[in-house]
């Protein structure tokens, strides 16, 4: 713990949920000071931590909120932020939703690379589940697995033949997240995108920013993977999981997940963590 960057960066482009334009503004932090978002388009410019607590609602993203004040869509940046080592960061936003870019994590970590990162490491215990944790929807489930490394699995199984059923296993410690996983795009439902978009929500979805499949495959080919939608999914748990601060000492399994059951497994952890 305690790296930081090196100095700041920004990127800019329309919320996937919102499809209101934001600007991004990621700058060093002192160590310890973990990673936070602040809004600097609101009076006193709110600071909204980014924490398991601080979890609202889980609908399609992960948001965070501190009283009425809301980050949207934060899976992304913060999984690129704990992959590659940033453990402090002030990430100012100049809205309610992070920008989707091109629909993956690519762009943030490229430019987390081209400022670089800081070798502040400060010693901090990871969360090492004794045994097992599992949390249980009907055929859906996640779960925290003893280990003596730390490895993530995303498993997805969907009617569609394009996508049927996909793995995908990442071990930070020997895979590169950058080349792997971080290129890994959104993706969605033809079917689903009028009756999503009623709902209020994909108001900034396009087929540059998410993989789209229908009855008779992907409408906006090629896949930058055989499995990327797996690969995705599993971007989306490191984001959720990066909410505990560190990744726990501990393989955890997604199957068939959601937002809902990442948080409601790092919250478990957490819960193991405040014990310790």
């Amino acid at each position: 713990m305690g790296n930081t960057v090196k100095q700041e960066f920004e990127l800019s482009g329309v919320g996937l949920h919102f499809g209101i334009h934001t600007t991004v503004k990621v700058l060093p932090a002192n160590p310890g000071a973990g990673r936070y978002f602040v809004r600097v388009d609101l009076p006193n410019e709110p600071i909204v931590t980014a924490q398991v607590e601080t979890v609202g609602q889980t609908t399609l993203s992960t948001e965070l909120a501190a009283g009425n004040v809301k980050v949207r869509t934060v899976e992304h940046l913060l999984a690129s932020l704990v992959a590659n080592g940033v453990d402090d960061a002030r990430i100012e936003i100049d809205g309610e939703e992070v920008p989707v870019l091109d629909g993956s994590a690519k762009n943030w970590c490229e430019a987390i690379t081209s400022v670089g990162i800081t070798d502040n490491s400060l010693t901090q215990t990871a969360i090492t589940p004794t045994k097992p944790i599992w949390i249980r929807e009907q055929d859906s489930f996640v779960a925290a697995l003893p280990a003596s490394q730390t490895r993530f699995t995303c498993g997805i199984d969907f009617a569609y033949k394009a996508i049927g059923n996909q793995w995908h296993s990442w071990n930070p410690a020997q895979e590169s997240f950058a080349n792997d996983i971080a290129p890994a795009r959104t993706f969605g439902f033809a079917e689903q995108i009028e009756q999503l978009q009623k709902a209020g929500l994909i108001q900034g979805g396009s087929l540059d920013n998410a993989l789209v499949c229908s009855d008779t495959g992907w409408i906006n080919p090629p896949l930058r993977f055989t499995n990327e939608p797996a690969r995705h999914k599993l971007l989306d748990l490191v984001g959720d999981i990066s909410l505990l601060g560190q990744f726990p000492c501990a393989h955890l399994i997604a199957y068939k997940a959601s937002h809902k059951l990442h948080i409601q497994l790092a919250a478990k952890l957490s819960e193991l963590s405040n014990q310790l």
